[in-house]
């Protein structure tokens, strides 16, 4: 017998949020280990906040819905509070019950710039890596560096003279033409008005110069995870400048190594590692040049296999750049930017540990 195309509700449904998430969803294993590092941070938390007033948004909420974000790539936070609206899934992860109200998007944005002046984002980073700590996941002896470009949320059209009048523009007031074609710029002579922070950068004689940032990573060889990030203003020495200021937060006084590609053989960053009692096994640069390092660091076998590891943190970039909106940041400024990329090699971490801490506990 066909069956009607009726959809007939009931009355009352006694059902919750958590009834609707399956038990073996990948997002259960993360939601647990992001509460266990927003619940450390509620002393951060509450002093962030007056005793007094309306109340805001819940913080550790706000930390999850960024979060959230960044796991599924949403491209905004319109978008954000659009799908809380109706998705049960995401309201169960932010931790909205099923009749709660979602937040208005500006709402939403002026409490995040809260946590962006408190470096939340860092923090939650700091507490999440502590659990893989905890575990004996880490490594202190074995570590890899890279750098990647982020696009900034501005073009060529909003770059002009920093002395002297700008260049000539026609056609529509909102997106007008810019006659720049011949002009020589730079980031000595030229600034964008649209985020006066980014600078001109490319990344070879191949490719063309763009408004960028720096993103970068300090990776430990065993497992993987991001144990530090930065994030800089694009130049041509921000790469090895930022391995350095990583690589010595480290602690330990045992010798230590690092992986790199062939941008980071350089003399001044070789000896730069040397004086942090750090071996650098950074890829040979020969062309046009003789390389900054020799046989007595390339014939060991830790060499050759810092030179595998360290291709992970490609995947690292790629995932941030796939679902975490860095191929080209949405925000402007360097600290938005900054808090967005910490977010994003957060969850790069989030995302690998249930594995990883599944497997320490059977084995």
């Amino acid at each position: 017998m066909r069956g009607s195309d009726v959809m007939q509700e009931s009355l009352f449904v006694m059902k919750t949020l958590n009834d609707f998430v399956p038990a073996d969803h990948p997002l259960r294993a993360i939601r647990e280990i992001l509460n266990v590092a927003l619940d450390r941070l509620d002393e951060q938390f509450a002093a962030m906040y007056s005793a007094i007033g309306r109340e805001s948004i819940a913080p550790e909420k706000l930390m999850r819905a960024l979060v959230l974000q960044v796991l599924y790539g949403l491209r905004s936070e319109r978008l954000l509070v659009e799908q809380l609206g109706y998705n049960l899934l995401y309201r169960w992860f932010v931790g909205l019950a099923i009749d709660d109200p979602v937040w208005d998007h500006s709402t939403f944005s002026k409490n995040r710039d809260r946590l962006i002046e408190q470096d939340a984002a860092k923090a939650l980073f700091a507490e999440v890596l502590s659990q893989a700590k905890a575990k004996g996941l880490l490594s202190d002896e074995h570590f890899s560096v890279d750098g990647t470009l982020i696009k900034a949320w501005a073009s060529h059209k909003s770059l002009v003279p920093k002395d002297g009048p700008p260049p000539p523009q026609s056609g529509s007031k909102t997106n007008p033409e810019v006659d720049f074609r011949g002009a020589k710029r730079s980031n000595a002579t030229h600034e964008s008005t649209t985020d006066p922070d980014a600078r001109i950068y490319r990344k070879s004689s191949q490719t063309a110069a763009a408004p960028c940032y720096m993103g970068h990573a300090l990776m430990e060889n065993r497992n993987g995870l991001v144990i530090d990030e930065q994030l800089t203003q694009a130049s041509g020495t921000a790469e090895r400048e930022a391995a350095l200021a990583m690589l010595a937060e480290q602690p330990g006084a045992r010798r230590k190594t690092v992986g790199a590609d062939k941008a980071y053989d350089q003399a001044p960053f070789v000896q730069g590692c040397r004086e942090l009692n750090v071996t650098p096994h950074v890829a040979q640069n020969t062309t046009h040049r003789s390389s900054a390092i020799d046989a007595r660091t390339t014939r060991h076998p830790g060499y050759r296999i810092s030179m595998t590891i360290r291709k992970l943190l490609e995947t690292v970039f790629a995932d941030a750049k796939q679902h975490g909106g860095m191929q080209q940041t949405k925000l402007r400024g360097i600290d938005k930017v900054s808090q967005a990329f910490t977010l994003a090699m957060t969850v790069v971490n989030l995302r690998r540990l249930p594995k990883l801490f599944a497997m320490a506990a059977s084995g």
